[in-house]
């Protein structure tokens, strides 16, 4: 078994306490590593550290084509272990080894590649229109926050780390991450990745630990700048709460209950494919997950009863093999929140049309506890609770509508605005329907797609900021407006006559 220690000051250490805690393959419930457990210590070592390196150290002084290349040397190093990194983030999380090998690892050194572009050719000063009269020179200039933190969830560890870390480099900030506590493994073994390519120490430091303690200085601290968070919308209040306290900005991208609605154009076999790869995908442990499926009346039978077969036909099994499509569930804490909503489910609109219990034939050395069928509710009523409430598992909600604007009255109704789609064969319609929804991003006739070119964030109760984009750059940068009068003649100064024509 593997031993991680926090990654603070460009070094490998052990939390001040020396305790550890152990992290567990969730399919099997045996351990794989013990790490070292962050306090609130820890992180104060870790601000600190990063305060010292914006303050004195180079980071911020080098150029945007400089950082750029320490970033895009980041994304070779990442690339040359990515196979090392697909493993632990697949053992770790319970992600299959398909989603890591194909999507975690290379969105995450993307997302270091789009950031390293972003530093080297976007302008840090920019000369804007002056004035005739007084005569002025102006620059906006685009300036570090400083000490930049981030907290990242248990769903995607690794592509939340080049997420957060990207963009903070990129515009020369320092910065403090901090992983969950279920999966901290490939965020820690960055360490390795900044030590090989010798960024400079302070500038990236990684601590583990639980959020209450580690996770909460991170945002209140004075010597952070800003703050960054993903995770549930509970968690994003309080850290919105501990930010406040000296105003500091914060990012925050949370949760959701998104609506993929089905026109009755639709393709209706690819548009059951997307449905359930919309929901089911990585068990539904998506923030933007599409599991509200409203289905036009007209094709609401047929539909069913295609996602009911599609459905069945998922293969559930050890997340390490390249077959299966759903791994088991990050923790068997998370499979018995599932299991209360889908209860809940059965009280509010009756049996599910498939799943709804854990699986059966696993192979052996499997737990069961650990997994979840894909779950179909039919027939459900916005109003419900499993129509209204982050589920974070395998259950999809189908509702039925009669017309496009009940569609997005219903897709509208909720307190959450973070994705959606539509899927239809007329792109003008569907178009008009995306254009409605009050949500950050909408798929048409797909779901899941993100790239780090493209902006990600979400309305209403879903978050505050977005990522990704060149709208992620910004969010990390300060804006300056500089103002320079050429002096040199009293005629310039004509407007200190409004205050007194004697100075």
């Amino acid at each position: 078994m593997a031993d991680y220690q926090l990654f603070i000051n460009g070094e490998y250490v052990d939390a001040q306490s020396g305790e550890t805690f152990t992290t567990v393959d969730p399919a099997t419930g045996q351990p794989i590593a013990e790490i070292a457990k962050a306090g609130r210590e820890d992180s104060i070592r870790a601000i600190e550290a990063a305060r010292k390196a914006f303050d004195e150290g180079p980071w911020p002084r080098l150029s945007g084509k400089e950082r750029g290349e320490k970033l895009n040397q980041i994304a070779d190093a990442i690339e040359a272990k990515s196979a090392a990194f697909a493993e632990m983030e697949a053992r770790d999380g319970g992600g299959t080894i398909k989603k890591a090998t194909f999507a975690d690892v290379p969105s995450a050194v993307a997302a270091f590649r789009w950031f390293a572009k972003l530093a080297t050719e976007e302008a840090e000063e920019v000369e804007v229109p002056g004035t005739p009269f007084p005569p002025s020179q102006n620059w906006v200039r685009y300036e570090p926050h400083g000490v930049c933190t981030g907290v990242i969830p248990w769903n995607f560890p690794f592509i939340m780390a080049a997420w957060k870390l990207g963009p903070a480099l990129a515009a020369g900030n320092t910065s403090v991450l901090k992983p969950a506590s279920f999966t901290s493994i490939t965020a820690l073994m960055l360490g390795e990745v900044f030590q090989e390519v010798d960024l400079p120490p302070g500038v990236a430091n990684i601590v583990a630990g639980p959020g209450g303690t580690a996770g909460e200085e991170l945002a209140a601290s004075p010597l952070v700048d800003k703050t960054a968070f993903t995770g549930s919308t509970e968690v994003g209040r309080r850290i919105m709460q501990l930010a406040s306290g000296t105003v500091k900005p914060v990012t925050l991208e949370l949760g959701g209950k998104s609506a993929n609605i089905i026109l009755d154009d639709a393709d209706l076999d690819i548009a059951a494919a997307v449905t359930l790869w919309g929901t089911f995908f990585h068990n539904g442990q998506v923030c933007e997950s599409g599991t509200r499926a409203l289905v036009h009346k007209s094709i609401y039978d047929e539909f069913l009863a295609l996602l009911a077969d599609k459905a069945g036909k998922i293969v559930i099994g050890s997340q390490m093999d390249f077959e299966t499509d759903l791994g088991p569930l990050v923790s068997r804490s998370q499979v018995e929140t599932v299991e209360r909503y889908v209860a809940l489910g059965r009280e509010e609109v009756g049996e599910p049309i498939c799943g709804g219990k854990r699986p059966d034939g696993l192979a052996e050395g499997l737990d069961p506890a650990a997994f979840y069928t894909p779950t179909i509710f039919a027939g459900v009523p916005n109003s419900a609770k499993i129509a209204q409430e982050e589920i974070f598992g395998p259950v999809l909600s189908v509702i039925p509508f009669e017309s496009d604007d009940e569609a997005v009255a219903i897709a509208n109704d909720s307190i959450y605005g973070l994705a959606g789609g539509v899927q239809s064969s007329n792109l003008d319609r569907a178009r008009s329907v995306a254009n409605r929804m009050r949500t950050g991003t909408v798929w048409i006739n797909d779901y899941h797609l993100l790239s780090p070119e493209r902006p990600f964030g979400g309305y209403k109760q879903s978050g505050i900021g977005r990522e990704l984009g060149i709208q992620g750059l910004r969010a990390y940068q300060q804006v300056k407006h500089v103002h320079a009068n050429p002096g040199g003649s009293r005629d310039n100064y004509i407007h200190l006559s409004a205050l007194s024509g004697n100075i």
